[in-house]
């Protein structure tokens, strides 16, 4: 019986372009992967870049950058 192909990950994602919009980047254009590293790597309540690392921020990061690594 072959598999039913379905897009689950518009799903996960409750709300695309929040995380444009928290960073001040328009939808149209990607967001460096450099600024979401920096992101990544640090704790919460850090700044980096002018962008205060809040728990929400971090969470919406860390799904960008491993539905990154799914689309590859």
């Amino acid at each position: 019986m072959p598999r039913k192909t379905q897009k689950w990950i518009q799903g996960a994602a409750p709300k695309p372009g929040t995380l444009h919009r928290q960073l001040g980047y328009p939808t149209a254009k990607q967001i460096p992967d450099g600024l979401l590293k920096d992101i990544y790597n640090s704790p919460v309540g850090m700044k980096v870049r002018g962008h205060r690392v809040t728990t929400l921020l971090k969470r919406r990061v860390v799904f960008a950058v491993n539905a990154q690594k799914r689309r590859r």
